[in-house]
C-alpha cells in the first residue's frame, strides 16, 4: 500500500466513477460524518459517478439510498441495488424465496453451535443473506469468526467478513459482481472495459476482491486493523480514518478535475 498522495494526477483525473464501502470507510462509529457527506455532495456536484456497494441490509440501506447524493447503493454483497427509492434484484423471486429458507436454517444452526454468536442487529432487513455480528454490539473472537465461516461454507455459502458481520449468502453474487450489473443497469455499459476509470474504496476483508480488481483502489487508514488477513492489498492507503480517509479520496479526486 502506498500513500494516497502518490496516485499520480493523470490517473485521478482520468477516473469518472467511484464505488465505496459504507461501514467504517463512509461511517465513523456507525453515522455518516459531515465530512463524507459533504465529500459524496461534491463528488456528485462534479460529475463523477457514486455507488455504496455494502454488505448492510437492503431495508437498512433505503433511508440512504434516498437522502444520499449517490447514484445508487448497492447492498448485501452484490444482489439488491437501490436506485433512490426503486429496488432492483439479481436474483429470481422463486431462488431468493428457496435461498432465504435455507438461510435461516443455517442461522439457526449457528446459533445453536457456535457459543456467543448473535444475529446482527440490521437482519430484519436482510432479504438475501444473513449476518453475524462481531464487533458492532458484540464482540466474537477471531475463533469464533472462523468457526462461523467454516460452518456457513460447509453448508454451501459463500460467506465474507466485514468490520462488523460476518456475511452468508447462497449463489454467485459478490461486491464485483454487484458492481458489474448496476454499471449494465444505470449505464448500459460493461464495467470491466472502463474498469480503469473507477476507483474502489473500502476498509476490510470483504473488499479484498474489489481491491484486486480495481486497479485504482484505496483503503482507508484502519484498515491496516486487517493487513494480516489481506489477501491482496489496495494499491494506495489514506492518513485519516473511516469517513475522514474518504473524504481525503474525494479531494485527491476532485483536485484532479
Amino acid at each position: 500500500m502506498r500513500p494516497l498522495a502518490e496516485w499520480p494526477l493523470a490517473d485521478r483525473r482520468a477516473v469518472f466513477g467511484l464505488f465505496t464501502d459504507i461501514d467504517d470507510t463512509l461511517t465513523t462509529e456507525g453515522a455518516i460524518t459531515p465530512d463524507a457527506l459533504a465529500a459524496l455532495a461534491s463528488l456528485k456536484a462534479a460529475g463523477l459517478h457514486v455507488i455504496p456497494i455494502t454488505g448492510r441490509p437492503v431495508g437498512w440501506s433505503e433511508p440512504f439510498a434516498r437522502e444520499w447524493p449517490v447514484d445508487a447503493i448497492v447492498a448485501e454483497n452484490g444482489s439488491v441495488a437501490l436506485v433512490g427509492a426503486n429496488k432492483r434484484y439479481l436474483q429470481p423471486e422463486a431462488e431468493r424465496a428457496a435461498n432465504f429458507a435455507r438461510m435461516q436454517q443455517v442461522a439457526a444452526r449457528i446459533l445453536r453451535e457456535i457459543p456467543g454468536t448473535t444475529l446482527a442487529r440490521d437482519s430484519a432487513g436482510r432479504e438475501t443473506d444473513i449476518a453475524i455480528d462481531h464487533s458492532e454490539f458484540t464482540h466474537l473472537p477471531q475463533a469464533s469468526i472462523d468457526a462461523v465461516c467454516a460452518l456457513m461454507r460447509s453448508e454451501g455459502m459463500n460467506a465474507t467478513v466485514s468490520s462488523i458481520h460476518v456475511n452468508g449468502w447462497f449463489g454467485g453474487h459478490s461486491k464485483l459482481v454487484g458492481a458489474r450489473w448496476i454499471v449494465r443497469e444505470l449505464f448500459a455499459r460493461e464495467l470491466d472495459a472502463e474498469i480503469d476509470r473507477w476507483v474502489y474504496v473500502g476498509d476490510s476483508t470483504n473488499d479484498v476482491l474489489m481491491f484486486e480488481h480495481f486497479p485504482h483502489s484505496v483503503g482507508v487508514a484502519n484498515i491496516m486493523r486487517f493487513r494480516d488477513q489481506l489477501t491482496h492489498e489496495p494499491e494506495y492507503v489514506t492518513r485519516g480514518e473511516r469517513g475522514a480517509g474518504f473524504a481525503e479520496v474525494a479531494a485527491a479526486l476532485l483536485h484532479a478535475r
